[in-house]
């Protein structure tokens, strides 16, 4: 499912305006964004919990030439599905 679909299963699902629901999710991800840049975690009850992980430096291969090469330590989102979510999957 991409955006504009999601965005229209929650049109359909709440009866509120594409655009409305297009604002919001906008907005949501915005504020996760923003959230997760300071460092700080986003929990959602039952989905599951955003955070920002680092990564250390470390050395590497490049896999076409073989030549070692150094990677910088960079920062990754993360994300752990919640219990609900998981229960819910692993019964599919």
């Amino acid at each position: 499912m991409n955006k504009s679909e999601l965005i229209n299963s929650l049109s359909e699902e709440t009866t509120f305006s594409k655009k409305d629901v297009s604002r919001v999710l906008d907005s949501l991800i915005c504020i996760i964004e923003r959230t997760l840049r300071r460092g700080d975690k986003v929990a959602i009850t039952g989905f599951g919990t955003y955070w920002v992980s680092r990564r250390p430096a470390r050395k590497g291969i490049n896999p076409s030439t073989k030549e070692r090469i150094d990677l910088e330590a960079v920062n990754v989102p993360r994300f752990k599905a919640g219990k609900h979510l998981r229960e819910l999957i692993k019964s599919v």
